[in-house]
């Protein structure tokens, strides 16, 4: 039996205080009522019925003190706001009638303080060890709030003032700040433009400047100021390598927002969230923004929080097409961030797409819809979220998150405490009729773990485990891998991304009818031998790597829509095992954590145990320092991208030069 590692964090933390509830909306006012205390009520509500809250660690939010938030604000405007703790009813409307879409409680004060601590408490707790990661639920928000001004809905800027803490208190030089609210988060971005140990990273409406707060600094081409150009990214964090990544969570772009009026629905933000928990360690602290139909919100939390817990996302459902407007977004991102991040430059220059919607000269967007328009958008809003708790009924959490079979790599595999160390086979008399199919598989050492990989892959397949590992012996890697691609076509609809890496070649009687999905790494040349059927060396440096893996495998993979990922890693496969882990731990996102990953059984038991721990929920390790890829790298990538750009339109980073 392997160890256990008892040593690790608790997981997640939760910060909440009830005393946030307190503040609330004294007048009438239609601009500000949707900021309400059932925000947090409904979503603590969903988080408990679900049994999230009790998987987490709860902390109790405390009051930032005053010096706190002079980290970020002037003590003129912190006195004011402390002065608000006195007003009357008149006097608060009249003060808050000063800002934009502002409204002040008596309570306002201590609710925002507190927001402002739970974002200390976080990441105080993350920093220092006794969690992974975590959610500070709190209002008001803060991302809009500035230096001496309180701004659409926000008081004290949380996120803001929990970098400048980490800053201060814990000596980080890189954090990372993702601000996914449907808003720009402005207050943010004018505190860091000049910082470049901060690299703020916001996608938002912009609409040219007519969607909510009207700025021109919303655009992509504002790119930072001083020693901190190139740190603004309104829309590559791989050259940054964070030490920390905080998330200015805002849930207003979730289906049936009236503020966002977008279509995200709530499995949208598992994904996003898993996808930077391979960042800075996984140290991943979210604090909650806006986000006003209280379902929807509800839902997108409970999302983030099984991802930060480490739950498998529910696969994406719907086509794979990113629309035009995403992919003009894009290429002005590219082509205002390119002077300053060396791995934009190396992909060419970026096109600079014409806009697709007319100046802010020709008139103000229309944003508010209409009654009929109002109604077909909650209508939408609900038939998504009974869809989405449908599913989530119909495909549940499996009871086993990771099993293994690798007890041929020894008994010093040191793992997570709840990973299932699996004894179990197939039927003697399956195993052996999968067997005829090679000749290599006739060993007894070979049939034996075939036994056990077809085990693993039914528990996979039926729903009773999430991921697994199983080491193969080398002789039979090439036919074990196909016997479980097979193994995994068999059920009906399955489709199957194969990705493999090392001395594997595909097999050659494998239909190519779109059901699978075959990818060498470390194959001869870069080939796109169909489009099912892709090749590529295996690049030479980390920026090379991170190239192959974000600009070509996860799209692809999101393209197709796996229902399983076999990752075989067969003779000289050649990864080091951070870039194993890594591969592993982003080709969990978009296949729901149905992962199988084969090994060589002469592989260390230090590959295993990075594998497992990244398919049970954990971030991988760093891959050390950056280095830029090669030119031969980056040219077969782009040779491969322009080859399946047709095919798979996950891969497009540019529209159509017709429509630009």
């Amino acid at each position: 039996m392997a160890q256990s590692d008892h040593s690790q964090a608790m997981g997640t933390a939760l910060v909440y205080h009830e005393a946030m509830t307190e503040a609330r909306l004294l007048w009438e006012d239609p601009e500000c009522e949707i900021e309400s205390p059932e925000r947090l009520t409904t979503a603590l509500e969903c988080l408990q019925q679900r049994g999230l809250e009790q998987r987490c660690l709860r902390l109790t939010a405390q009051e930032a003190s005053e010096a706190e938030l002079g980290l970020v604000h002037s003590p003129e405007y912190v006195a004011l706001m402390r002065r608000t703790q006195a007003l009357g009813m008149g006097e608060l409307q009249e003060l808050s009638g000063q800002y934009d879409a502002i409204y002040f409680h008596p309570s306002t004060f201590r609710c925002a303080r507190l927001a402002a601590g739970a974002g200390l408490q976080l990441v105080d707790a993350v920093l220092t060890g006794a969690v992974h990661n975590g959610l500070a639920l709190v209002r008001p928000p803060g991302h809009h709030s500035q230096r001496a001004a309180a701004n659409g809905f926000c008081v004290f800027n949380n996120v803001a003032i929990a970098a400048k803490h980490a800053q201060q208190k814990h000596g980080l030089h890189r954090i990372l700040i993702v601000d996914w609210d449907v808003h720009h988060g402005q207050g943010i971005q004018y505190i860091f433009e000049d910082d470049p140990g901060v690299l703020y990273f916001s996608w938002h409406r912009y609409e040219h400047g007519r969607f909510w707060p009207y700025l021109r600094e919303s655009n992509a081409d504002a790119v930072g100021q001083g020693q901190g150009r190139g740190f603004t990214v309104n829309l590559p964090w791989n050259q940054f390598d964070p030490e920390l990544v905080l998330v200015a969570a805002g849930f207003d772009s979730a289906i049936g927002d009236p503020e966002g009026q977008m279509q995200a629905t709530p499995e949208c933000f598992a994904h996003l969230t898993q996808l930077l928990q391979v960042l800075a360690g996984g140290r991943v602290c979210a604090m909650l923004e806006g986000g006003y139909h209280l379902e929807s919100l509800s839902q997108s939390v409970c999302m983030m929080v099984q991802a930060l817990l480490g739950d498998p996302a529910p696969p994406l459902s719907g086509p794979m097409v990113p629309h035009h407007s995403a992919l003009e977004s894009i290429q002005s991102v590219r082509a205002a961030q390119a002077p300053h991040w060396t791995s934009l430059q190396q992909q060419g220059p970026a096109p600079i797409p014409t806009p697709s919607t007319h100046s802010p000269e020709g008139g103000p967007f229309s944003l508010l819809p209409g009654g009929s328009e109002l109604k077909t958008a909650a209508a939408q809003a609900a038939t998504a979220l009974s869809s989405l708790l449908d599913q989530l009924r119909l495909r549940p959490t499996p009871p086993v998150r990771t099993a293994v079979a690798l007890t041929s790599l020894g008994a010093g595999l040191v793992l997570p405490a709840d990973v299932l160390h699996e004894e179990g086979s197939a039927p003697q008399e399956e195993t052996q009729a999968w067997a005829r199919l090679h000749k290599a598989l006739a060993k007894d050492e070979a049939l034996t773990t075939l036994g056990k990989v077809l085990y693993l892959l039914d528990g996979i397949l039926d729903g009773q485990m999430s991921s697994g590992i199983a080491a193969t012996p080398a002789p039979a890697a090439a036919a074990t891998l196909d016997v479980a691609i097979r193994r995994g076509l068999s059920q009906g609809d399955q489709r199957v991304l194969c990705v493999a890496v090392g001395q594997l070649d595909r097999p050659s009687d494998l239909a190519d009818d779109g059901r699978n999905l075959w990818l060498n790494i470390r194959g001869k040349e870069a080939a796109a031998l169909s489009t099912f059927h892709v090749s590529v060396p295996l690049p030479e440096t980390t920026g090379g790597f991170l190239n192959c893996v974000l600009a070509l495998v996860l799209p692809l993979a999101y393209g197709f829509q796996p229902d399983l990922v076999l990752l075989a890693l067969g003779p000289a496969h050649g990864l080091q095992d951070p870039q194993a882990a890594l591969l592993a731990a982003l080709l969990r996102v978009p296949a729901g954590g149905g992962v199988l990953a084969l090994v060589d059984v002469e592989s260390t038991p230090r590959l295993a145990e990075v594998l497992a721990r990244v398919l049970h929920g954990e971030a991988p390790p760093s891959l050390g320092p950056f280095s830029v890829a090669s030119p031969e790298d980056t040219q077969a990538l782009m040779y491969l991208r322009g080859q399946l750009e047709p095919h798979w339109k996950m891969l497009q980073v540019a529209a159509p030069a017709s429509v630009l």
